[in-house]
């Protein structure tokens, strides 16, 4: 029974934490664009091109 007296105010506090957390991203606009970053997601709009398989890396071998 003694360790409730620990358990209880740590189990309050790490709530207390989650909530605050929750709040402080409410308010700093962390959920304002859901779908914008689901699509932002999926494109490679950063990202370099793949070699094709079996052809040297800085080598075109196609003729135009």
């Amino acid at each position: 029974m003694n360790i409730l007296i620990v358990l209880i105010p740590v189990s309050v506090f790490l709530g207390a934490l989650g909530l605050g957390a929750c709040i402080w991203t409410l308010r700093h606009g962390q959920y304002e664009d859901l779908e914008g970053d689901a699509a932002r997601l999926l494109l490679d709009e950063g990202d370099a091109p793949r070699p094709e398989r079996g052809a040297k890396a800085g080598f075109n071998h196609e003729k135009e």
